[in-house]
């Protein structure tokens, strides 16, 4: 394994006999009797194709969750997810509304709710794990509080305190890396230089293992691709990114395939590792390894080769399972070309 790695955000796509293929919390295509088998069957086949396309650091493919963020508010006291409710969410720039969780009371943690998840993929490789949960900003965000005891600052604050319970669970059970994954700091800058940080630094402070935060554009779907294509300001990392750069978050991932962000904006990273992302999560086209390498060279006047990760823009969960595996194996062919040429230049320096 040379000094780049390859990754990637978290989800990948599911199969067809457990949710519906290309769409957001699609529900469960099996009984609640077979749940369990069914869901720890796609965990595995989540787990082969990361081993198989040549990845460095695997996730469990988010398999267990209907949703990257219900996926956490499903175990929390005094949150529905069943019974959702309408509210704008994202500032709007896809949508006007869209379906959110309702908060119903004082929110609890009831003990490590994916530490089971973590110990099945463990037991399935040797490879470092990553745990992804939503982080605090973009959770209530995602969440209509039917109480109105708190302001969205204050209950950002409180819900980081119940992730911070859990990332330290996972990583006593040995997650190599826990990362929050927050594209609300791309879109609500005011609030993430207020209380959003602050609110991220609160969910990761203390946990025992390597963090990171995911900061990006939105998944693949229609209304997020529909916006990239309008969109002309890409200016939003210059503010999120040196706002994380101030806290003790280990590893950042970002978007740059299907936008227009300038690679060379990871220089407000110096110090950190840097996950960047070179593949497309919002169509079924196979980037090539070459263009792999490419976005990585470019990175590397910024970035230590040892801290920097191939890696996809966001969740690949609406593309197909076989672009989604045919997307991994770039990544990993792309970082071993870009190691191959370091590992040349070192020996003809050498004396």
């Amino acid at each position: 394994m040379g000094p780049i790695r390859a990754t990637i955000v978290g989800s990948l796509p599911k199969p067809g006999w457990l949710a519906v293929p290309g769409i957001l919390q699609a529900p469960w295509k099996v009984s609640a009797a077979e749940l369990p088998e069914a869901l720890a069957d796609a965990t595995r086949l989540s787990v082969e194709s990361q081993v198989a396309a040549g990845l460095d650091v695997v996730t469990d493919g988010e398999q267990r969750r209907r949703h990257y963020i219900w996926g956490f508010l499903d175990g929390i006291a005094a949150v529905d997810t069943a019974n959702l409710s309408m509210r704008p969410t994202r500032g709007q720039r896809f949508k006007k509304e869209a379906p959110v969780a309702r908060l119903t009371g004082e929110p609890q943690w009831p003990g490590p709710m994916q530490v089971e998840a973590l110990s099945a993929v463990r037991a399935l490789t040797d490879r470092p794990v990553k745990v992804t949960l939503p982080g605090p900003m973009t959770l209530v965000d995602s969440l209509h509080d039917e109480v109105g005891r708190h302001s969205t600052a204050d209950l950002a604050m409180l819900f980081a305190d119940l992730l911070n319970r859990e990332a330290k669970a996972l990583a006593e059970a040995g997650a190599a890396v826990v990362q929050f994954d927050e594209p609300c700091f791309n879109i609500y800058l005011d609030q993430a230089r207020d209380w959003g940080v602050a609110a991220l630094a609160r969910a990761s402070t203390g946990v025992g293992t390597k963090t990171g935060v995911h900061i990006c554009y939105g998944y693949g779907g229609s209304e997020v691709t529909d916006w990239k294509a309008a969109n002309r300001d890409w200016s939003h990392y210059e503010q999120s990114l040196a706002l994380v750069a101030r806290t003790d978050i280990d590893q950042v991932s970002i978007e740059t395939a299907a936008v227009g962000v300038d690679i060379g904006v990871v220089e407000l990273l110096r110090g950190k590792d840097v996950l960047l992302g070179l593949v497309n999560v919002g169509d079924e086209r196979v980037e090539t390894p070459e263009e792999i390498a490419g976005g990585l060279r470019r990175a590397l006047d910024h970035v230590e080769p040892h801290r920097l990760f191939a890696c996809t823009d966001c969740g690949l969960v609406l593309r197909s399972r076989e672009a989604a595996a045919a997307k991994m194996r770039a990544l990993a062919a792309g970082a071993a070309i870009v190691n191959r040429e370091l590992t040349c230049v070192a020996g003809e320096v050498s004396p």
